[in-house]
């Protein structure tokens, strides 16, 4: 445990470097898991004869365990007070279960089994996420949480590049296989079995090297806490939150829906994108698409690398320019990368549109929260950083829903024209940043 004692949420102290660092290192094993995911789940569909119309609504677990998970877990970790802690007990649990089902995922025999593992493993990924948004607001007080979110940022983006490489390094490094005649190739079962153990592995450091502060007002905590936890109170008090959302959650949820809308096109398509298109790979089973795989995770791995190394920079661009306008140039900057895709003359230019998109990463991750956070009430902050999330599950229901039918009937399942549309949807969300108020009171 570190040795700063438990103190009252209303008298947070400055925290050092290295306890900002231990309670936020969880996240680098969340997104080692999570950039495995990103990164394969459309290949491991492909692999197992999924078309491209197809692949929307099979990522469709992702943002229904999001929508229905975050607000619930939200709710109850701001209830919870014990040993463990407050919202450690939640993200361990996550972790358990996401650790058990990314280590099963590239082992799945039918398209439906991969399906039926990823909603199992989004859901454990929810558990853990949602109170480690809380969690930065619980223990630093407000002049950190910016530091906070952005030490998160930094983590994402080691995690991401250390999912990103996993498959390049055992196909070009260890020599490994590329293809498989019999479903999802070995490199993937290795590479996703290594990131359920790290996954783990990191979480349990941060529920070790962290201690929680109990609520500031413990009779007000135990009385929140006796007003029941049933189905119809919590699904009340959530519906209660999101009429009565602050202004500035509401402006944030429209610049949220663009945003994530465009980052989820990526996600279905870059890696596929590539394959196909950038590569030229006749089929999922040849070694061209194999090739593809590979160069879609590192470039995964690179605008995650750029997040890793612009969360440097972040807090001070911030206090400089005004978190609203760094968000939106951040934004734009991403959204020309996306539509630049389609530009790039051969693979390696792909990097150049990444580094836009890393950047934009880097913000998307940590100003919205430290716009927010501030305004929000302490003993509400599970559950409205639970409903925050309603406005990333959202956009991403409605592209599993109905973008198949778009890539289908209008695009002529034009990979490269998603990725676009994605880059377009960045662009829009960076120009609705600027009506956002982001003065703290």
């Amino acid at each position: 445990m570190n040795s700063h004692a438990a103190a009252p949420a209303a008298n947070k102290p400055t925290l050092s470097f290295w306890q900002i660092w231990n309670m936020s290192f969880g996240f680098l094993g969340i997104q080692f898991g999570w950039g495995l995911q990103l990164g394969n789940m459309s290949a491991i569909y492909e692999y197992l004869g999924a078309q491209p119309h197809e692949l929307p609504i099979l990522w469709l677990a992702a943002p229904m365990t999001g929508l229905l998970i975050q607000p619930i877990v939200g709710y109850y970790s701001d209830r919870t007070w014990n040993k463990i802690g407050r919202r450690k007990p939640y993200f361990l649990m996550g972790a358990i279960l996401a650790s058990i089902a990314l280590i099963f995922m590239p082992h799945s025999t039918t398209i439906w089994m991969a399906a039926g593992l990823l909603w199992i493993l989004d859901a454990s990924i929810n558990i853990s996420m949602e109170p480690f948004r809380a969690f930065v607001a619980d223990m630093l007080p407000k002049e950190q949480v910016t530091r906070g979110f952005t030490m998160q940022s930094f983590f994402i983006g080691l995690g991401a590049v250390l999912a990103a490489v996993l498959p390049w390094f055992f196909t070009d490094i260890m020599g490994m296989a590329k293809t498989s005649v019999d479903g999802v190739p070995a490199f993937l079962k290795i590479s996703f079995a290594i990131g359920g153990i790290s996954f783990l592995l990191a979480v349990l450091w941060t529920v070790f090297r962290t201690k929680e502060y109990p609520p500031a007002d413990m009779d007000a905590f135990r009385e929140m806490k006796a007003e029941g936890g049933g189905f119809l109170n919590v699904m009340k008090e959530i519906f209660s939150n999101i009429f009565g959302m602050p202004k500035v959650m509401k402006q944030l949820a429209v610049v949220q829906f663009f945003t994530w809308l465009g980052m989820f096109l990526m996600w279905f398509y870059l890696t596929v994108t590539i394959a196909n298109d950038i590569m030229g790979a006749p089929n999922p089973q040849s070694e061209l698409y194999a090739e593809g795989v590979a160069w879609g995770n590192i470039c995964m791995g690179f605008y995650s690398a750029i997040t890793f190394l612009f969360a440097f920079f972040i807090p001070k661009l911030a206090q400089r320019m005004g978190k609203k306008y760094l968000h939106a140039i951040c934004l734009l900057i991403g959204g020309l990368g996306l539509i630049f895709v389609s530009m790039a003359p051969n693979k390696y230019w792909i990097l150049l549109s990444m580094t836009g998109v890393g950047i934009a990463w880097t913000s998307i991750l940590a100003m919205p929260y430290s716009i927010l956070a501030p305004k929000l009430p302490a003993e509400k902050m599970g559950i409205y950083m639970g409903i925050f999330n309603f406005f990333i599950v959202i956009p991403e229901i409605m592209a599993t829903l109905f973008f198949g039918w778009v890539m289908e009937n209008w695009l002529d399942n034009d990979r490269m024209m998603a990725i676009i549309i994605g880059g377009v949807m960045l662009c829009i969300a960076a120009g609705l940043s600027l009506l956002v108020d982001d003065k703290e009171e």
